[in-house]
């Protein structure tokens, strides 16, 4: 790709987190609200147990930047965090939104087009946004930081002064929470079915293969979680450097592990895209992926960004 902010081409790529997986008309309005002229939503993936919605977009920084502002509008107005059920951790409507550079030469327009829209997300629509990654004024701020305990724990946090927005109001909004704006690099989620296993099975093994679990698998964060609508326990994880730990490793070991507890790993999900370099050297039915299309991998999308919208 193009490094965002180079003379060859100014393309920019969020990932947006919507805490909406469940609705398909409200899903498909957050999605309309991301047609800003120039911006392609190059994915859509939305679960109803995780009750979550994760879109790509990519286009010129400024386009995409207000149509970020444009989803933040919209799931303010749709989701009401008060009534959200699911099993992923979430604080806000607009939960996270990360800008995501592909190399070093994009980390500086990432960092640029975060804090602006944290400032214009906190100003127009009065959400408070805290920053984190690259953003972020303290290095090494992860979303984690500010989900651990729960969205309830978070709000509270900020109402007395423990926590202060880097925008927006001292208070977390009514009905759209709090969102986390970041600038980072491209991070993969992948999650790996256990059929027959128990919620519990799957949190040993996903507590094993996270990074310092006796696995140990570096720059992995991994949970177990039961997923109702699908009937299975499933390891959810999200690979933050995929050089340090590609998918092939982290299946390896959720199958290693699930083994010593006399279990089979069942097939992988691929959550968004996935950059090419991920997978090179395995084949995908190796990852438990047998149906990856090339529409998955994030150069297939690299043509159109280069044309106009």
């Amino acid at each position: 790709m193009p490094a965002a902010g180079t003379p060859a081409g100014r393309v920019a790529l969020a990932v947006p987190n919507c805490s909406e997986g469940r609705d398909r008309h409200t899903i498909l309005r957050l999605r309309a609200a991301v047609a800003v002229p120039g911006v392609r939503v190059l994915d859509l993936h939305a679960d109803p147990d995780h009750h979550r919605a994760v879109l790509t977009a990519a286009g010129p920084p400024e386009a995409l930047l207000e149509a970020m502002v444009a989803l933040a509008r919209a799931a303010r107005d749709e989701i009401d965090l008060g009534a959200h059920e699911g099993i992923h951790p979430r604080v806000g409507a607009l939960d996270v939104l990360p800008f995501v550079f592909t190399d070093p030469a994009g980390r500086a327009l990432a960092v640029d087009l975060a804090r602006r829209a944290a400032a214009r997300i906190g100003a127009e629509l009065g959400i408070p946004c805290l920053l984190y990654g690259d953003a972020a004024a303290r290095p090494g701020l992860r979303p984690r930081d500010f989900r651990r305990g729960g969205a309830a724990w978070l709000h509270e946090e900020i109402r007395a002064g423990r926590i202060v927005p880097d925008a927006g109001p001292p208070r977390a909004h009514p009905t759209a929470g709090v969102t986390l704006v970041g600038a980072r690099p491209p991070l993969i989620a992948w999650n790996v079915w256990m059929p027959g296993a128990t919620v519990d099975q799957a949190r040993e093994v996903a507590a094993r293969v996270r990074e310092g679990g006796t696995a140990g698998l570096p720059a992995v964060r991994a949970l177990g979680l039961w997923c109702p609508a699908a009937g299975v326990a499933q390891v959810s994880a999200n690979l933050e450097d995929f050089r340090r730990t590609p998918p092939g490793a982290l299946v390896a070991a959720v199958r290693r592990e699930a083994g010593r507890l006399g279990l089979r790993a069942g097939p992988s999900e691929l959550v968004g895209l996935v950059p090419a370099a991920a997978l090179e050297g395995v084949a995908p039915a190796a990852l438990g992926l047998p149906r990856l299309v090339p529409g998955q991998v994030l150069e297939a999308h690299l043509p159109a960004l280069r044309r106009p919208a």
